[in-house]
Parts: structure tokens; sequence; C-alpha cells
């Protein structure tokens, strides 16, 4: 297959995946769904990440994690943080992969992030491989095949006198 398939094929999963995720973001700015309160993750840390696993009870806690999110909930200062954080976050790496721009760092952030929705969800009743799973994987190859050379800003970016000056930033761009 020609390099030219598998570059057209990278840039638009990564578009994908960006679109996704700003999306997400956006939804919980501009309510989409018709909600008239702020974005909270509050009440999910809170009564969601219980888990579940085949058999278990539907009200038993199997999360290991599950103290860890109530805690967390139950601190406004850090919700504070955290609500800003998946917003800034999903807005962010959406625009990123869209346009191609620090697609790394941007894979790297999103993978990150829906490792932790993934431990936070803990949802098995249905097998491990849910869609944070799912995102978090397709963003995790994104950043390994470098998808922001092929039709992104990045391919711009790395042929300009700074990054040949400081080769590391190729480390975010791609």
């Amino acid at each position: 297959m020609e390099t030219r398939n598998i570059g057209k094929g990278l840039a638009a999963l990564r578009v994908a995946l960006g679109a996704g995720f700003l999306f997400a973001g956006l939804e919980k700015v501009l309510h989409f769904d018709g909600a008239t309160k702020p974005f909270d993750a509050a009440g999910f840390l809170k009564f969601a990440t219980g888990g579940a696993l085949p058999g278990s009870a539907e009200n038993a806690i199997v999360n290991p994690t599950h103290d860890l999110w109530v805690a967390l909930a139950g601190n406004a200062g850090l919700m504070s943080v955290v609500n800003t954080l998946v917003v800034f976050g999903e807005v962010a790496i959406g625009v990123a992969l869209i346009l191609g721009l620090a697609t790394r760092f941007a894979g790297i952030a999103a993978t990150l992030m829906m490792a932790l929705f993934w431990i936070a969800n803990f949802s098995f009743a249905n097998g491990p491989f849910n869609e944070q799973f799912m995102y978090a994987v397709v963003a995790a190859f994104l950043t390994y095949a470098g998808a922001g050379e092929f039709y992104g800003l990045d391919a711009i970016i790395e042929k300009t006198e700074t990054v040949r000056r400081a080769p590391a930033l190729r480390y975010v761009l791609g």
C-alpha cells in the first residue's frame, strides 16, 4: 500500500478522533443536550464509579479505585480544577488533532485522559473494551504513527528553522 494512502487514513482517523473530543468538550459548555447546569463531574465520580463485573450485584462496589473518586468528588476545590481540565482538555485535544498540531502531545494527553476515564468507569460487565479503552488505543496509535505529519500543521512546522535548531520539538509534533 502506498504511503500516501496510509497517510490519508491516518489523517482521517486523527480528524475523526479529534472531532469526537471537540464535540465532547463543546457539549459540556454549549449544552447540546439541553442541560442548563454547568458541567460537573462530581456526580459521576460519586455515583458511577462503583464498577461492574460479570455476575456482580447491581449495587456492589467492585472498582478498587472507587474510594479515590468519591473522595475527589467531595473536594470542591479539586473538583473545580478537574471540571476545568476535562472541558479544556477535550476541546484542546480535539482542536489539536483536527489541525494536526502538536499531535504527539495531544495524542499522549488523549491517551492519559481516556485511561483515567476507563479506570474511573471500571465497567467490565460487558468486557474491558469499552469506548474509553478504544479511544485510548486509537490515540496511542496516532501518537506512535506520527499522524500529524500527514495533512497536518505538524508537517509544516517540522520544516521550520526553529525545529531544525531544536529537534527535540519533534517529540511533541508529528
